[in-house]
């Protein structure tokens, strides 16, 4: 791979939390989990060697939840990579579920909130949760599943905080969070890290993305390939010809340039994409200032919204429906 580079511009590693350095591509985990995000792959050993391909090629950071299965994925990750090494994170969101027909569903009350962190960590064999996330409602796309505002963000917090004191957390996030609700939950905590969407076609998490920045907080965007729909944009196909690599690739790097606190999370069950998803470590300082200005440019960040799906997302996904069908 040759061209430009920009490293001055470009950070590999970020601080979790003022005390966990990791590099700042990690790996999600929810495709691991069988059909609809639920129950066990058909190819249970295919998906550990997957986790363990991971950890060996430097990844740091685990993307997880306890509704992916629900447990199955926390359970394999278990499995996979216990004992766990001391620079590794997992990041674990609690304060969600799956219904009778998988539906996902939002319960963020204090002891579902303590109980799903207990189960955490018999599945993931661990005695503490490095990072554990609490799932809330700002960027529901399906706000019938939403819970009742009567259970306050700052008592699914409180749970947390008496977790940590308890030596089972170590650092606690945010998924989902408006700029509104990381602000509430500042008053009560350090956030070490927030997840909400972002991606080339899809900003709706800018502003969050703004108040992280400021505060030097883990951005975790979730979706950051749109779930591979982002096609066959000029802004990414022609730095991905100069480079030599995938517009997989070029679409994490402009996430890793796009600020220092972003912690792309690319999910995979194939190791083939698992090495591709990893070269955007060497894209990113590649790509040039002109690159990372068209590809910003694709998508209007000034009328992004947390609660809107961008337009040209919406459209990515009803063509990948249709293809399916």
């Amino acid at each position: 791979m040759t061209g430009p580079h920009t490293e001055d511009t470009f950070t590999p590693t970020h601080l979790l939390g003022g005390t966990d350095r990791v590099s700042r591509l990690g790996y999600g985990a929810m495709q691991l989990a069988g059909r609809g995000v639920i129950g066990l792959p058909d190819d249970v050993l295919g998906a550990i060697d997957v986790l363990q391909s991971a950890a060996e090629q430097g990844v740091q950071f685990f993307d997880t939840a306890n509704a992916y299965g629900p447990r199955t994925v926390n359970q394999l990750i278990g499995r996979a990579l216990s004992p766990l090494p001391a620079d590794v994170v997992i990041g674990n969101k609690v304060g969600a579920w799956r219904g009778p027909a998988g539906e996902w569903l939002t319960d963020s009350r204090p002891g579902t909130v303590r109980s799903q962190v207990e189960d955490a960590l018999l599945d993931l064999r661990a005695e503490t949760s490095v990072l554990t996330y609490l799932r809330l409602w700002g960027d529901s796309q399906a706000p019938g599943n939403s819970p009742s505002e009567d259970v306050p963000i700052e008592d699914s917090l409180g749970a947390l905080i008496e977790l940590r004191n308890e030596g089972k957390i170590r650092h606690i996030g945010l998924s989902g969070a408006s700029p509104d609700m990381l602000a509430r939950a500042q008053r009560l905590t350090p956030i070490a890290a927030v997840q909400n969407r972002f991606n080339l076609i899809d900003r709706s998490g800018v502003e969050v993305l703004a108040a992280c920045g400021r505060d030097s907080i883990a951005f975790v965007p979730y979706f950051p390939l749109a779930t591979g729909t982002l096609g066959d944009l000029p802004a990414l196909t022609r730095p991905a010809q100069r480079l030599g690599v995938s517009v997989s690739a070029v679409a994490l790097g402009w996430l890793l340039r796009r600020s220092p606190v972003i912690i792309p999370i690319p999910g995979t069950k194939s190791r083939g994409h698992l090495a591709d998803n990893l070269r955007a470590i060497e894209v990113a300082p590649a790509l040039t200032d002109e690159e990372v200005a068209v590809l910003t440019a694709v998508e209007d960040e000034e009328s992004a919204s947390l609660d809107t799906m961008s337009t040209q997302m919406i459209d990515a996904l009803t063509r990948r429906r249709q293809a399916s069908a």
